[in-house]
């Protein structure tokens, strides 16, 4: 049984050393450690139960308001020595941080440590920046610092209890003013305030307790009582009988009881021998002799206070690492979602180089198709090949249904040669409608205000009127117009104009094609670069530092499809493509065949589903001569009207394409695509990186701090293992 005490107490010890370590490196900060603080008025007798309970002279000047904490600590060693150190506090600077390690009383006797504990206390002061002349305004009035004193020797006992300091409620000339009142009221809440604190409260017992503050303080941070233990000080200076029940009744639990209860002591007074205090017969006179012998005396309080620590600390260890390692956790977190460094120029080049890597990769996968991210199944907009193709098929079938301004004729009863494909005209518009409302769905979720330097240069006109049916009254018109004194001919002029007049629409259909394609292209390189790079400011910087570039090769995409459409339109009609012949004897022929077949009569005793006619060289003689000379001239301009301007629009729908969609806009050397990649982030000056990926003070603060609770707890991590 004895055994495993023992066990019990050296693994306690273990735990409560690295508390210690976890607090020297300020981790309370972060995570809330086990602790005994030990709180009272300036008149409590705080002072002398410290030395009383550690052994160490305390400071006793009444006129000295302490304006840091103390940490007391003992420790059992073969050397007897006495060590002062000062643990920065937690938003201690690297300068204030270094300026403290010089701050060192290494090897101290006990008596050396009485001696110079005035000088001490006096460069602490100095040490942690408080201010000691209050008729100047420099320094700090408290300091979050702490001052370390540690005791060891053979016969300690390990314990570790902070000192906070001393309430007060009056101001005292020179020293304190009124607004220090609050200031350490306010100090000691934060020390006192957590659930893994036990709050050590120091009541002087000559005094009126119902009116010390600190009980008070204690019920607003521990309103159930349960981790307060009251110390009544000074019972020998209670001399009427009613005091004395009053301290007695609160130590039998029978007047604001506390959990942990309340203890009796009589510390060694400023003017008395440590002979003397330990002659004293005070706490075996009556009433005090009448108490549990468990709750009266320093021996009896400073075992309680070490039973407590080491259960406290047994129960809260396990939590501690977990909440450790969870607030780690998080921080990492945090700080990745900074993104990698930015603060030299190969940081700031790297950060760059790696957003549009990442840009790049989008747009390798938006042009290939690839849409296995799960970003681009919550952006449609990423889904860019799939867009322009839809919207190239509805430019298709739009373009063959209204680019003509007039409708060819149907020039033999059969199918014309506008519509010889794959898709009859019916097949066209509802092939061309599902393209329209896919690509409808997209154009209609992007904002144009959104992007006003696209003024200028994005058209979109869906105002499209079908063509006009009189179309040989059109051909008509024009050829008589245009009529030279050639017998039964027309000039290529003429054919050039009907061509123009016919294709009027072919310059406003493309430009809506490519200020579609590019306000899809627009919409993706902003997700993009969205999705590329998390910080905003950044972000707006690579914008608006590409989005010129990003313009200009949009207007020459643009202006490259206006050119197709002049050269299409101004020049003279002419191609080498086998398939005009094709289509205009196709077409001639069938001319020929409705004349035959308008002149022709049914077979004499034909039966009814014989449908062949019988047709002699004189009636296709008559047929053809019925024909005035410009009406023939009228129907040739129309047959190879028709048979060019079928050819001509295949061919310029596939060029516009080709040249101005896909290799101006997507796939090009000069693609607005390409302008922000790696090598644009290479070329980049020093002092442009610094504006465009330099962090901000904000930032840098932000990351400074996450950084160093990583290190504090990745370090705590290590120590708790």
């Amino acid at each position: 049984m004895t055994a495993l005490h023992t066990s019990d107490r050296l693994a306690s010890t273990v735990l409560l050393e690295k508390i210690d370590k976890l607090r020297e490196r300020n981790i309370s900060q972060h995570v809330p450690l086990t602790q005994l603080v030990a709180v009272g008025d300036q008149s409590s007798g705080k002072s002398s139960l410290l030395e009383t309970l550690t052994g160490l002279p305390m400071e006793h000047d009444v006129d000295l308001c302490t304006r840091f904490a103390t940490q007391i600590t003992s420790r059992r060693d073969p050397e007897s020595r006495v060590t002062v150190t000062i643990i920065p506090g937690p938003d201690a600077t690297d300068d204030h941080k270094k300026r403290l390690s010089n701050f060192t009383f290494d090897s101290l006797t006990i008596e050396n440590f009485r001696k110079e504990l005035p000088s001490i206390m006096k460069q602490a002061n100095v040490a942690m920046g408080i201010r000691t002349d209050f008729s100047s305004s420099k320094g700090k009035v408290f300091s979050k610092d702490v001052l370390r004193i540690e005791k060891r020797g053979p016969d300690e006992d390990y314990l570790t209890v902070i000192d906070v300091p001393g309430i007060f409620r009056n101001a005292n000339e020179g020293v304190t003013t009124t607004e220090d009142v609050g200031l350490v009221i306010e100090m000691v809440k934060q020390y006192i305030q957590d659930s893994r604190t036990i709050i050590l409260a120091v009541l002087a017992g000559n005094g009126h307790i119902d009116n010390q503050e600190i009980l008070t303080l204690a019920s607003q941070c521990d309103p159930t009582g349960e981790r307060t233990l009251g110390v009544l000080t000074k019972p020998d200076l209670v001399k009427e009988p009613s005091e004395r029940q009053k301290v007695c009744d609160l130590v039998l639990g029978k007047k604001r009881p506390l959990t942990l209860g309340y203890y009796v002591v009589r510390n060694c007074g400023p003017d008395e021998t440590l002979e003397e205090w330990r002659a004293d017969k005070t706490l075996e006179m009556v009433p005090w002799s009448g108490l549990p012998k468990e709750r009266v005396g320093p021996s009896a309080l400073r075992t309680r206070l070490r039973e407590l620590s080491e259960q406290l600390t047994r129960r809260e260890f396990p939590k501690i690492r977990q909440q450790v390692k969870a607030e780690l956790d998080a921080t990492r977190q945090l700080l990745d979602g900074l993104g990698q460094s930015r603060q030299s120029e190969r940081e700031q080049r790297l950060y760059l180089s790696d957003v549009a890597r990442k840009f790049q990769d989008a747009v390798k996968a938006a042009l290939n198709g690839w849409y296995s991210d799960e970003a681009v199944f919550e952006k449609s907009t990423m889904r860019l090949i799939t867009h322009i193709v839809n919207l190239s098929d509805d430019f298709h079938d739009s373009f063959t249904q209204f680019s003509h301004l007039h409708e060819f004729e149907n020039t033999g009863g059969e199918t014309t040669p506008s519509t010889e494909s794959s898709f009859s005209r019916t097949e066209h518009r509802v092939h061309g409608d599902i393209c329209y409302h896919a690509v409808k769905t997209v154009l209609n979720g992007i904002d144009l205000d959104l992007y006003p330097e696209l003024d200028g240069i994005v058209c979109i006109d869906d105002d499209l009127d079908g063509p006009d049916e009189n179309t040989m009254d059109w051909i008509h018109a024009m050829y008589m117009e245009s009529r030279n004194m050639d017998l039964g001919t027309f000039g290529g002029n003429v054919f050039s104009m009907a061509f123009k007049k016919q294709s009027t629409k072919w310059g406003g259909m493309t430009r809506t094609y490519l200020s579609k394609a590019i306000l899809l292209v627009h919409q993706f390189i902003a997700d993009a670069l969205d999705m590329a790079c998390p910080d905003t400011r950044v972000k707006e910087m690579i914008w608006s530092a590409i989005v010129d570039d990003v313009l200009v090769r949009y207007k020459a995409a643009l202006d490259q499809a206006m050119l197709l459409v002049k050269v299409e339109r101004e020049k003279r009609p002419y191609t080498l493509n086998k398939e005009f012949s094709e289509k205009l004897q196709l077409a001639q022929g069938s001319r020929t065949a409705a004349l035959i077949k308008a002149a022709g009569h049914p077979k004499s005793n034909a039966s009814p589903f014989d449908k062949s006619i019988t047709v002699t060289p004189n009636v296709i003689k008559a047929a053809a001569a019925n024909q005035s000379n410009v009406e023939r001239v009228n129907q040739e301009i129309h047959d190879k009207l028709h048979a060019y301007y079928d050819l001509a629009l295949c061919r310029f729908v596939d060029n516009v394409f080709q040249q101005a969609v896909d290799h101006g806009l997507l796939t090009g050397p000069s693609t607005p695509l390409a302008v922000f990649d790696q090598d644009w982030v290479i070329n980049l000056e020093a002092e442009q990186l610094e504006d465009m990926a330099g962090e901000s003070e904000a930032s840098k603060s932000r990351r400074g701090i996450l950084a160093r609770k990583v290190e504090d707890l990745t370090v705590a991590m290590r120590i708790l293992k």
